[in-house]
């Protein structure tokens, strides 16, 4: 079926098309029909390490894109997906269980397929933080302070000796 056009409200502006064939795609990656379950209370936003530092990323817009199945722009050379620090906030937060992590994790094995990747300096910047914390994302002055705040205890330090021997 090819892309629905459709005009925005009121007739004006340019043409949107709308492929809901994507959604179909992305839907078979992961555990079925998760995000037509999202209803953009926007909870996967709230404690998202990347939407706080990375302009431009934003879990629930990436949801809306999949939903309206503007899958170029999700799964093109200009991703936002590979800004995703796979931390499972958004996992833990969402109040439907749509997991937004997973359909992001889907849209980077679609892009793999299509042989689109990140650039190596993110990926090396990505190595290089598991390496020397044993985290995906930096533990920064900033997490230790809410975490402090929140009553939780700090994070421990992770051991990243077996990681560095298996990576030898």
């Amino acid at each position: 079926m090819p892309p629905k056009k459709n005009k925005p409200p009121g007739g004006d502006g340019p043409t949107i098309e709308l492929d809901f064939e994507f959604k179909k795609r992305v839907e078979k990656v992961v555990d079925g029909a998760l995000v037509n379950y999202c209803y953009q209370c926007g909870a996967c936003v709230g404690d998202c390490p990347s939407a706080r530092y990375l302009e431009g990323f934003n879990p629930r817009a990436i949801m809306l894109k999949v939903l309206y199945g503007f899958g170029e722009e999700l799964v093109g050379p200009d991703s936002p997906a590979w800004q995703c620090t796979n931390c499972y906030n958004c996992y833990e937060r969402c109040p439907q269980n749509v997991k937004p992590v997973e359909i992001i994790i889907a849209l980077k094995n679609l892009m793999a397929e299509r042989e689109i990747f990140p650039e190596k300096a993110q990926v090396g910047d990505l190595v290089n933080t598991v390496l020397e914390t044993g985290r995906t994302a930096p533990v920064t002055s900033m997490t230790k302070k809410l975490r402090e705040e929140l009553g939780l205890d700090p994070l421990p330090d992770i051991d990243t000796t077996p990681l560095k021997k298996i990576l030898e």
